[in-house]
């Protein structure tokens, strides 16, 4: 009995060896669901990767190339080899990039925290069930909207090309009570808070969509723990929205290193059409994607590391 008991498990695990390799066999023909998600993914890419390849890869070439050269003549954009010419002018001879250079940087770290920090509490606030929650979400999506260009041209009389340029104004009472020192020192910080405002639409809508992805099942469970609020942002919101932070952190930076009223997207503008100095606009505009793209890379290694370290 022990050896026929003993045949029917050898049979038994015989036949199960043998299903798992023909369920292996399949799932090696057949796509497997992270594969279809990948090429689900290189579906939605394909126009992109398209349009990258069809229009931008030659004008990048052309963009390094340019870099490295003198235009010789203008008219059939004829170039002259001339190294690292232009990156030495710009590092070592030009008074003014460095300095708009560290500017642009220093704005952009302080500013980017902050746009994160305040459009994840507002959409802390507006997700909750308050009256008139849609007509609150309207108000702070409505400045990506009229941040720039004509309208807000006409309602802040400035240029069409600009932003928004005119912060929270102290009213003529503080004006007198404080003094010129005081108010000298606080208008910048009032100037920074209304550009973080007016910068923040964007992330208060993908947070949004971020905090109404979270099961109410968690915060259940949490309560019934007897977890506090503050342990539950802690401890399910926080975590959970995750890749949302980044998301927005990438974005954001983005934004600021690229948008119009940046002096230093300004200063190469200027070098290039009004100086007519293609060469060195060229070599600016390398060393400034270069920083970029070295800063998302550690963002996104820190992130990757820290994932890690949460999963072991």
């Amino acid at each position: 009995m022990k050896t026929e008991g003993k045949s029917m498990e050898g049979k038994g695990s015989l036949k199960e060896s043998k299903t798992n390799k023909a369920g292996r066999t399949k799932n090696r023909k057949g796509l497997t669901m992270e594969g279809r998600r990948n090429l689900e993914a290189l579906m939605f890419l394909s126009p992109w990767i398209i349009g990258t390849c069809v229009f931008f890869i030659s004008a990048i070439f052309s963009s390094v190339r340019l870099s490295f050269s003198e235009i010789v003549q203008l008219s059939g954009f004829v170039m002259e080899w001339r190294g690292t010419v232009n990156y030495q002018n710009i590092f070592m001879y030009d008074i003014n990039f460095m300095p708009t250079f560290i500017s642009v940087i220093t704005n952009t770290l302080i500013n980017t925290p902050l746009v994160l920090v305040f459009s994840l509490i507002i959409a802390m606030l507006i997700n909750r069930p308050v009256p008139g929650r849609g007509f609150f979400r309207t108000c702070f999506f409505i400045p990506v909207l009229l941040g720039s260009g004509y309208i807000m041209a006409q309602l802040l009389q400035i240029d069409a090309t600009g932003s928004v340029g005119v912060g929270i104004t102290l009213p003529q009472v503080l004006h007198e009570m404080l003094g010129n020192t005081l108010v000298t020192a606080i208008q910048p910080f009032l100037d920074r808070i209304t550009l973080i405002l007016w910068k923040s639409g964007v992330q208060i809508i993908l947070f949004l969509a971020g905090l109404q992805g979270i099961s109410s099942s968690l915060y259940e469970a949490a309560k019934c723990d007897g977890a506090t609020q503050w342990e539950m942002f802690w401890k399910i919101t926080l975590p959970m929205i995750s890749p949302i932070i980044l998301l927005n952190f990438v974005y954001t930076l983005v934004m600021y290193f690229t948008s119009s009223d940046n002096d230093l997207v300004k200063y190469i503008l200027d070098t290039v059409f009004s100086k007519i100095d293609l060469a060195r606009g060229a070599a600016m505009g390398w060393v400034y994607f270069l920083f970029i793209f070295v800063l998302c890379g550690v963002v996104f290694g820190v992130v990757r590391l820290g994932s890690k370290e949460k999963e072991a």
